[in-house]
């Protein structure tokens, strides 16, 4: 029974590995701090790169250029660029964008929008900000060119229930205030919303594991019940290993030619 056990443990690992390879774990992510894309610099930004491997492993690179070998797997950003980290196991991350105020003119007006997933039925703020939250006012939201909601003093838009029709480019575009007031319009932002059927599946494949894993334990207890129901076994009825014995033990016995192979057996 010790050997069935660990065998059902192998098989629960096994299952249990291809479980997390269906939700996604194997792939190196890099999660910025505040968690809104694209970064800006005036933010205190904080990139971590999360993946296999040890974290003195990590390689970065910024702007498509290698940049840190062997470096930590989080670090405070000092300059714009996009970057980019990787980790031997599971390779190069996803891009991410950090935008430094009026030295790069998309960033005096920025629309982000949350770093995260965005799953169908969340709710989802995006927010139009000016370098260093200078005051903006006036503010239009647009969804492929198309406006979709406007404030005279707020800065944010709410989409809610999150639906498949909101993926899309949006902008923002609003009157700041500065020396002169300016009608600036931001770079386009990618909103892109998934389906939460894969949270879903991963769920059922859970459930036949642990249905797999109740179904071994619960064949393996009946064979065991089986087992011990068996009648002993008669050493009379196990069939002679040495013949040349049960005819040495023969002759010391009466025995008439009528005398059948289990009548000789009896007198043994």
């Amino acid at each position: 029974m010790a050997g069935d056990t660990g065998m059902a443990r192998k098989v629960a690992l096994l299952l249990w590995a291809q479980t997390l390879g269906l939700a996604g774990a194997q792939t190196t992510q890099l999660l910025v701090d505040p968690p809104w894309k694209p970064a800006v610099l005036w933010d205190q930004v904080t990139l971590s790169c999360q993946g296999l491997g040890t974290a003195g492993a990590t390689t970065w690179y910024q702007d498509g250029q290698h940049w840190w070998q062997e470096g930590p797997a989080n670090f405070t950003v000092t300059a714009s660029g996009t970057y980019t980290c990787d980790r031997p196991s599971t390779g190069l991350s996803p891009p991410m964008r950090v935008l430094n105020g009026p030295l790069s003119p998309e960033a005096r007006l920025v629309l982000q929008v949350p770093a995260w997933e965005l799953l169908e039925g969340d709710t989802v703020t995006l927010r139009c900000r000016c370098w260093r939250d200078m005051l903006v006012t006036e503010v239009r939201f647009y969804h492929e060119d198309k406006e979709v909601g406007r404030s005279l003093t707020g800065t944010k838009l709410s989409l809610s229930p999150l639906q498949l029709n909101h993926s899309g480019r949006y902008r923002c575009g609003g009157w700041v205030s500065s020396n002169m007031s300016a009608w600036m319009l931001s770079a386009p932002v990618t909103v892109t919303v998934h389906v939460a059927a894969g949270v879903s599946g991963a769920f059922l494949f859970l459930l036949l594991l642990v249905g797999i894993i109740v179904a071994w334990y619960q064949w393996h207890r009946l064979d065991a019940r089986k087992h011990q129901e068996r009648p002993p076994l008669d050493p009379l009825a196990l069939p002679v290993e040495d013949p040349h014995m049960m005819y040495m033990e023969l002759q010391r016995q009466p025995w008439e030619p009528s005398d059948t192979y289990d009548n000789l057996h009896q007198k043994l």
